[in-house]
């Protein structure tokens, strides 16, 4: 949509291709949770643009996304969000005998998430936990973090575009299977943060719960009605 592309899969199918790529191996893949604010950027931002466009999976996080997917031909579209990814991504780790790396997000948090997600999946053993930065001065000590822990999965939470373009810049050195940009999962698993009720989610309105928690996003949802405006003049008003 708008020249971003955006895979239509549902959480069993996202699953399915990640479990996929973890056991092919070879050099790192990124899945992106990509909502509009990241279709507005990568338009304007070309270097985030060409992360997206390098992408192994993009799924649809976030309704605005949805409802354009719906109308481009993806009937009964669901969201696949990182928040939900996450908690599925280590029961199949669990399953497997994989284990995740968690980075990002504030000192302390990666390593709560990691500890509560440990107790409530049987068998689930995280690799290693670190806040680190996506400021690429302190690329060295996160990858060497990695690198010694040896994960099969790495969820990335600084947020986007900061942890797309972490994987893109340090994907040729990073030994791991699949990166997975997961904004705020670690906050709201930690209890760091809390997510919508689930009748919000289910009408598509999580975003409004979350301005009015967090009201600075609105600089970053003001894009939203230029998106829909865009989405419209591309399906010919359809």
């Amino acid at each position: 949509m708008l020249g971003v592309r955006v895979d239509c899969v549902d959480v069993a199918g996202s699953l399915a291709a990640i479990e996929s790529m973890v056991r092919q191996g070879g050099g790192t893949r990124l899945v992106a949770t990509v909502n509009p604010e990241f279709v507005m950027r990568a338009r304007a931002d070309q270097v985030f643009g060409r992360a997206l466009e390098e992408a192994a999976l993009c799924v649809p996080d976030g309704a605005g996304v949805v409802w354009a997917m719906r109308r481009q031909g993806c009937r009964g579209q669901p969201r696949v969000t990182g928040s939900d990814l996450v908690p599925e991504l280590c029961r199949l780790c669990a399953h497997h005998g994989w284990r995740p790396f968690f980075l990002g997000a504030m000192p302390g948090v990666a390593a709560e998430a990691a500890r509560r997600l440990e107790q409530q999946v049987p068998g689930l053993v995280v690799a290693g936990t670190h806040a680190g930065s996506p400021a690429p001065e302190d690329d060295e000590e996160s990858l060497r973090r990695i690198r010694a822990a040896r994960p099969d999965l790495l969820l990335v939470a600084y947020g986007n575009p900061s942890q797309e373009l972490w994987v893109a810049r340090n994907r040729e050195r990073l030994e791991v299977p699949v990166a997975i940009g997961v904004g705020g999962s670690f906050d709201f698993i930690a209890g760091r943060a809390r997510r919508a009720p689930g009748v919000v989610q289910r009408v598509h309105l999580e975003w409004l719960w979350r301005l009015a928690r967090e009201p600075w996003r609105i600089r970053r949802m003001a894009v939203l009605p230029v998106y829909a405006l865009q989405i419209l003049r591309s399906s010919g008003g359809r």
